[in-house]
Order: structure tokens, then sequence, then C-alpha cells
């Protein structure tokens, strides 16, 4: 009889708890082709999108559509709680793709006006501004709303009209989580200090890549290679080291092949368990071991 193994509780709450551990950021933004950013002001149940006053059934048909197409839909309401208003409410899409990237914005009144939305950005008024999302979503993990809120407090300060509270990003045990739109990039354990930085690389069309998670439009094994290849190479352009092709090796690992000059760099990338099972979230009842990206570079790229 296996003997299982032994679950290692902690009393911090789970991003206290994964920054002392040391839980490793790159590779762990969620892939999607875009976002649907879905404005419904007011508190949020677990499930934003069917646990608010949006119309449930509404919520989730939104949903489901935006997944049909590689889309994922997050619901966004103004930082500090404003009081509520009866007016429009704001929808936006975005794509995240490079050398694609876009924010569209629109209104909406009925719920039901959602389902009409184009998802391909042809509707709306596109803006090249830079939009900043704060998951603040308490009543997914608590960590969200601790960590979360006053960093959209700081940032709306510095960027104001552009700095949105949002729904569950992934990753609560990284919170104060931040995505930096259009580009779908994924931030962890920003704190106040590292606002300012972040906002400034982000204008500048860099990343900063202690706090970078990922980008959305990438899988986990091309947002690890990535980060092992600014390390490598000092490159922080937003768009540098895109990738040339991400093949599995048949064992378990991915190959990944990185555009850059004189010579792509390749990677082998493995998903490894690192230290004991814990229980990862504020609200998880099942342990899991921390999961973090091995990668290795390869000689040569060809």
């Amino acid at each position: 009889m296996t003997t299982p193994e032994p679950l290692v509780r902690s009393e911090l709450r789970c991003s206290f708890a994964a920054e002392r551990r040391g839980d490793h950021l790159a590779g762990t933004a969620a892939p999607a082709a875009g976002l649907l950013l879905v404005e419904q002001p007011g508190p949020w149940g677990r499930v934003a999108l069917t646990q608010s006053r949006l119309d449930p059934e509404i919520g989730a048909q939104v949903a489901a559509r935006a997944a049909a197409h590689g889309v994922r839909t997050l619901v966004i309401r103004h930082p500090g709680r404003p009081p509520a208003t009866h007016g429009p409410r704001r929808w936006a899409v975005v794509d995240c793709s490079p050398g694609e990237e876009s924010t569209t914005w629109g209104t909406y009144g009925a719920d039901a006006e959602l389902l009409d939305v184009p998802l391909d950005g042809s509707a709306g008024e596109r803006s090249d501004a830079a939009t900043y999302l704060v998951c603040t979503h308490g009543r997914h993990d608590a960590c969200c709303a601790i960590r979360g809120r006053p960093i959209a407090t700081a940032l709306a300060a510095l960027r104001p009209g552009h700095v949105w509270e949002c729904s569950h990003v992934g990753g609560d045990r990284f919170a104060a989580n931040v995505l930096a739109l259009p580009h779908g990039l994924y931030y962890g354990r920003v704190d106040d200090a590292s606002v300012h930085p972040l906002v400034a690389a982000h204008e500048r069309g860099e990343v900063l890549p202690p706090l970078l998670r990922g980008r959305t439009t990438f899988s986990g094994p091309i947002q690890a290679a990535q980060q092992r290849a600014r390390e490598l190479t000092g490159r922080v352009g937003i768009n540098d080291l895109l990738p040339a092709s991400a093949e599995p090796t048949g064992d378990g690992g991915w190959r990944v092949v990185l555009q850059h000059d004189p010579q792509d760099l390749a990677f082998v990338v493995r998903a490894v368990a690192a230290g004991p099972a814990v229980l990862l979230t504020c609200g998880a009842a099942t342990p899991a071991h921390p999961p973090r990206y091995a990668v290795e570079p390869v000689t040569p790229a060809s």
C-alpha cells in the first residue's frame, strides 16, 4: 500500500506562502488568443459572470461564445468601488497577438446586447492607449482583494481612466496580479514599489522580467523559454524573442525555438514538480506541487 504524500500546510495566505516558498512566476500566464472585457459594477460572486448583477444565463452564454473563439472573458469595474450608475456599461475586445495588438471599446445597456459584440474587434472605438487590469476578485481568493485593491488604487492614481479592477485571472498565489494590455502581459507579485517601473517599462515597449509571468498568447513552455532567453540575452522588448516553433519532444518536454538575430535560440522545456505538495490557493482543498518549468538551452537552434 502506497503511503500518501504528506500535506504541507501553512497558516499564511496563499500569496504570502508562495512568496516565502519562492514559487516560480515564469510560464504561468493563462493562454488565450485575446480577451473580452465586460464592465459590471458592484459585487461579484466566485464566478463573476454568473454571480453578479449580470443575468446569469446571459453571462454563461457570453463566456461560452468567447471561449469557442479562444477568447477569455473578464469582468471589470472601476477601482475604489464608486457609486453604482445606471447608464451604459462598457465592453472591450482585446487582440493580444504580436503585431496585431489592439483594443476596441463599446457600450451596452441590456445584458443581452453582449451576445452580439463582434469578437474580431470590428465594432467599437479603437484605442491605442495602454490599459491595466488588476485582479481584485476577493470572492475567488482573499489574496486577490488583500493585495490587489491597493495596487489598483496606486495604478489608477498614476494612469487615471486606464485602470480597472478585474475578475479572476489565475495564479491567485501570485497576487497582486496585473495584466498590461493590449499585449496580454501577466505580472505577479506587483507591489507599491513596482507600480511605476511596470508602467514605465510597458509604455517604453518593454517587459519587466522580475515580475513577468508570461504573455497570454503563448503556451506555458514558450513563456518559460522566453523568460530564460531574456535572462541570457538581456532583450526586454515586448515583441523580442517571438516563437519560431514549439514542438513536443516525445518524452513530455517541448523544444522551443525563439527568433533572435544573428541566430535563433533553442530550448528544451519540461514541467517539473517543485517542493512538497501544498495548498496552492486560499480556498484549495486538494494539495498539489507548485509547478515550474526547467529550461535548458540547446545548440545549435536549427
